[in-house]
């Protein structure tokens, strides 16, 4: 493999596993610090979907759940067309820490892209997830 397979990310949260888990599997977590809008059938093979206000979506199929430690979900790749049958593969695994939880997120399946398409998706995303992470604690906080 030539390129990263994986985007890994590990935060420390103020707050317990199971808020931090109702900000990741409830369609008003997601819709407020992911997206703007969100829906998801919170079950393995259950579809999901954000909406941003720029008129960006993002269409997730549910993949495991282990309340409230595993939450996994593939989708689109970003920058490729929305008829693209390959996604990435998300998941979070939380790990009470204290009073707090570590959440850790990893996206893998960038390897099977070629280099143009493959630069893209895994700079767009590594970008992404620092910013989305940053908008959860805020998200949390706030609540």
């Amino acid at each position: 493999m030539g390129f990263p397979d994986r985007i890994e990310r590990t935060v420390e949260i103020a707050h317990p596993p199971a808020k931090v888990w109702a900000a990741l599997t409830t369609a008003e977590g997601l819709g407020t610090w992911f997206g703007n809008q969100a829906t998801i059938d919170l079950r393995p093979g259950g579809d999901a979907e954000m909406k941003w206000d720029n008129g960006h979506k993002a269409n997730m199929r549910v993949e495991r759940i282990e309340e409230p430690e595993v939450f996994g979900f593939t989708w689109q790749i970003y920058g490729l067309p929305d008829d693209d049958p390959r996604r990435t593969y998300v998941e979070f695994t939380l790990k009470p820490v204290g009073a707090g939880t570590r959440l850790t997120v990893v996206e893998s399946g960038f390897s099977q892209l070629p280099d143009e398409t493959h630069r893209v998706a895994f700079e767009g995303n590594t970008k992404g997830w620092a910013a989305e992470l940053g908008e959860l604690i805020e998200y949390l906080d706030a609540a």
